[in-house]
């Protein structure tokens, strides 16, 4: 290693070697309390039971949630915050301490084009990212697997599980330090930066949250008349529910029949419903949600870097 890249080494190697300690100390935590759940799976023979309302709880079931459920959260919701500490902490100031600072000046003068210079830094804060972010999203995944979409455990669309797993989680990461490394290119001050990529990052993920069910329709299923429903099990319910009548057309119960039993019975006979329907989205859109969102911050960070490209030498003249 020597040149520009040693040079980026060096003035990066506190932040990676301090998030590779953390990353290590998460794992060795990881792995102990897994093999704990697991040694207590296996001396109760217990056998899964999907769904909030299952109905095949068990004591062991119970004990097993209780001992992993708040640790699982606990390491999920780092994985939620670790795009914006990225961003914040670590793209922010990576151009803009050497601005504020003037330390940039002496770099270029060695005959180091600034791209190269920029290509060696972010480079390797980019390969941390990723690593980073594929590490904690693998452990939080591991952890969650044997439990998954159980009782009152974390469900696949629940924010510690959904934003902290899968693809999306590591372009969230890439697309976060793209975008502190351009704040700190347009600041030219560090902590002013900081703030302006936490605010983008904050504004991108809530946006992308708030749309997330609107990439595609829900599954609509239809129970007719007053056949018992079927469990909304490990599916993620829209709370749109309610009845239909012989021609197809949906009521929702916050307008009409909020009973049950008997009066149920009178009320949709009244309103000619001939059947109830709940709207949901199944645990395989999972991976369809995760690919949009991978697509987006991924497109996100590719027009962010492009961007901060194309203004690096006019920024630094």
């Amino acid at each position: 290693m020597k040149g520009v890249l040693w040079l980026a080494w060096r003035q990066q190697r506190l932040m990676i070697l301090t998030g590779a300690a953390v990353l290590l100390a998460c794992a060795a935590w990881v792995v102990y309390r897994r093999s704990e759940m697991m040694s207590l799976i296996d001396a109760t023979g217990w056998v899964p039971c999907p769904g909030w309302n299952g109905g095949c709880e068990s004591p062991a079931t119970f004990q097993i949630m209780d001992g992993n459920v708040t640790g699982i959260r606990a390491l999920g919701t780092l994985g939620v915050a670790l795009p914006a500490l990225i961003g914040v902490f670590w793209g922010a100031p990576l151009i803009g301490r050497e601005l504020e600072t003037g330390t940039i000046k002496p770099a270029l003068t060695q005959g180091v084009g600034p791209r190269r210079w920029f290509a060696a830094r972010f480079g390797l804060a980019a390969l941390f990212t990723l690593l980073a972010s594929t590490a904690v999203a693998a452990l939080v995944a591991w952890w969650w697997a044997p439990i998954a979409n159980t009782l009152d455990g974390p469900y696949w669309h629940d924010a510690p599980i959904y934003n902290a797993t899968g693809p999306a989680s590591v372009a969230c990461a890439l697309f976060a330090l793209t975008a502190g490394t351009l704040a700190g290119l347009l600041v030219r001050r560090v902590l002013p930066a900081m703030g302006a990529a936490f605010a983008a990052i904050g504004t991108v993920t809530v946006l992308v949250t708030y749309f997330r069910r609107s990439w595609i329709d829900p599954e609509t299923r239809i129970t007719p008349g007053m056949t018992p429903k079927r469990p909304v099990g490990s599916a993620w319910s829209t709370g749109e529910f309610g009845y239909l009548t012989p021609d197809g057309r949906e009521h929702s119960i916050w307008n009409v029949c909020q009973t049950s039993g008997e009066e149920l019975r009178r009320c949709m006979a009244e309103h000619d419903f001939v059947a109830r329907y709940h709207k949901v989205y199944p645990s395989s859109d999972f991976w369809t949600f995760q690919w949009i969102d991978t697509a987006l911050y991924a497109g996100g960070a590719a027009v962010l870097l492009g961007l901060t490209v194309a203004l690096l030498r006019r920024r630094l003249a």
